[in-house]
């Protein structure tokens, strides 16, 4: 694990060498002093002359100074490497995330991903801080103090030796109560983020429905626990001070008790040392405190550590074979014995023994009811996901050999849920091809019939866009995300029930102009309408799965009668609506 994450320290490595170079500088000073300073003291007692003293005092203020100096950049530099490996660990969780199929996302929530982002990587960034600093300081301080009492205190030292692993067992015993309680708090920020989240994303339908009060109360319960663990964390981590008293009152008051007894009973122990060796005891206690607040940061970052290593680890299940073909011949599609399930645990196939031809430059409709798995045949074809059982062809080749991103560039796929960005409308459509023309943007929008109702905004084509596209209308939006598609001049067109939110004047006016201006695209229409798919040059209709019949519009009516129920609901509806 921590192999994989120091991988992302990278450029900042001279960063983190020289925090380390200048903490033992800076240790190593501070250890220094409290012996000179004894000297100084005895020195004093001694009634040594002025410029003894005046060389002693510069000496210990140019030490403090440079100790000071060594500090501060230690600081500077470890807060670059700290920063700049977050940087580099976001930035490699980020970009295994865009490399996920479908299948992969689903493994994880959104909510939970965030999380791992923002969260866990700020909690290793300050693992990583007191690692690179602290977690190095601390050790040297104790080892170099403990060597220092010895050497100037004698068997006094060994007050030490008892009172250190008492405070190390103590603040060990505390740091391991406390871990659970970190442990849990992580899955309840992806319960409170996916709160946000969902809150966030669904602000009309939760004012739509007057619901304001229900979002806050669950709101408040996620936030209520989180506030709990961390509550009861803290309050055992609280108890490292009065531990940490205990032990530092106990060693000055031994070191008092018999320091001054050797000092005046037999002599063998002056002012100076004691002193210091109170200082050194400090340090030691100290350092030890520090080491046990290491110990709990580690075991909150370690369970962030391994989320993200989850991340990282998790292979993509959709990769190029290798020497991938980087050419798509033409728009064909065949389906051969194909059957597929979203998880390797699911019972039940979602699409069932499909085989199905559609040669290039051919329009397709599918029908079927709500759940007959429509959108999950198409996506089949540009491989968001891989067939369970089968083999899917495009241009003759099947798609498990072509490279992923040349495949995905033939096949452009207007979705269910259509989705713009924040930003201009140009900005949004150049999405589909990032070097279109102005002219090419106008002639896609003018096939979708985007371009009649850009012209009526006062910015046109430089119109902001509000995240989610909330500033357009769904009609709206279905029309620019189709002239997006088309800037990609694709071999393959798949629109998936996306003209559902036009009326049917424009739905009719956007197939036409699709059949004229692309007529070597394979065009592909999922849709609820009848009328969107009966001009098709076959129409399949979609039933549990699998593929109940396929063939023009007049012979499903006579063939098909899930079809022809369908086109009669339709019908039947529309003239009593006349």
């Amino acid at each position: 694990m921590l192999k994989k994450l120091s991988k992302s320290i990278r450029e900042f490595k001279l960063s983190t060498i020289l925090t380390l170079f200048f903490i033992v500088g800076e240790v190593i000073i501070e250890v220094l002093i409290p012996f000179i300073t004894a000297d100084l003291v005895n020195e004093i007692k001694k009634g040594s002359d002025i410029e003894t003293v005046i060389k002693t005092g510069l000496l210990l203020s140019s030490m403090a100074i440079l100790s000071l100096a060594f500090g501060g950049i230690a600081g500077f530099t470890c807060a670059k490497a700290s920063a700049g490996f977050a940087k580099n660990l976001r930035g490699d969780v980020f970009r295994k995330i865009q490399s996920y199929s479908f299948e992969n996302i689903d493994k994880f929530s959104s909510a939970s991903l965030v999380t791992r982002l923002t969260t866990d990587i700020g909690n290793v960034q300050m693992s990583f801080m007191m690692l690179i600093r602290t977690a190095i300081r601390s050790p040297l301080m104790l080892i170099f103090s403990f060597f220092m009492a010895f050497y100037m205190g004698g068997k006094m030292a060994f007050a030490f030796v008892v009172v250190v692993p008492f405070l190390a067992f103590g603040l060990i015993m505390v740091a391991r109560k406390a871990m659970p309680a970190f442990r849990s708090v992580f899955k309840k920020y992806d319960k409170l983020n996916e709160s946000i989240e969902e809150n966030v994303r669904g602000m009309r339908v939760v004012k739509g429905f007057s619901r304001e009060e229900y979002e806050k109360e669950k709101f408040n319960t996620a936030a209520e626990e989180i506030r709990k663990d961390f509550t009861k964390a803290e309050r055992i981590v609280a108890l490292n001070t009065p531990i940490m008293q205990i032990c530092l009152y106990f060693i000055m008051v031994f070191v008092l008790l018999v320091g001054s007894n050797l000092s005046i009973v037999s002599n063998t122990i002056d002012v100076g040392q004691i002193s210091a060796i109170l200082t050194y005891g400090m340090q030691i206690l100290m350092s030890l405190m520090m080491l046990s607040m290491i110990f709990v940061m580690l075991t909150l970052s370690t369970e962030s550590a391994k989320r993200i290593c989850e991340v990282l680890d998790e292979e993509p299940s959709l990769k190029n074979r290798k020497n991938p073909i980087y050419s798509v011949p033409n728009g064909s599609v065949e389906f051969k014995n194909v059957s597929f399930k979203y998880s390797k645990q699911a019972e039940k196939y979602s699409l069932e023994n499909v085989n199905l031809k559609i040669e290039s430059g051919m329009t397709v409709g599918i029908i079927g009811g709500t759940g007959s798995s429509k959108s999950t045949l198409v996506q089949l074809i540009p491989r968001l996901y891989d067939a369970t059982v089968g083999d899917v062809f495009v241009g003759g080749v099947n798609v498990k050999d072509f490279d992923l991103d040349t495949l995905r560039h033939s096949v452009a796929m207007v979705l269910q849920k259509n989705l713009l960005f924040s930003g201009t409308i140009k900005e949004n459509l150049l999405w589909g091809n990032e070097k279109a023309s102005d002219d090419e943007i106008i002639e896609a929008c003018k096939l979708s019939m985007a371009d009649e109702f850009i012209q009526t905004f006062p910015e046109k084509y430089d119109t902001k866009i509000e995240q989610g596209g909330t500033n357009v209308s769904g009609g709206q939006k279905q029309r620019l995300c189709i002239a997006r598609a088309l800037l990609r001049k694709p071999k393959i067109l798949i629109l998936d029930d996306s003209t559902s939110a036009v009326d049917t004047k424009t739905d009719a006016a956007i197939r036409a102009g699709l059949k004229k201006y692309i007529p070597e695209t394979t065009k592909i229409i999922i849709a609820q309408r009848i009328d969107s798919v009966k001009e098709s040059d076959i129409i399949i209709v979609m039933d549990n799965g699998k593929i109940s019949s396929v063939g023009k519009h007049e012979e499903l009516l006579k063939s098909s009668d899930i079809y022809r129920e369908v086109y009669e609901q339709q019908t039947k509806g529309g003239s009593e609506n006349e």
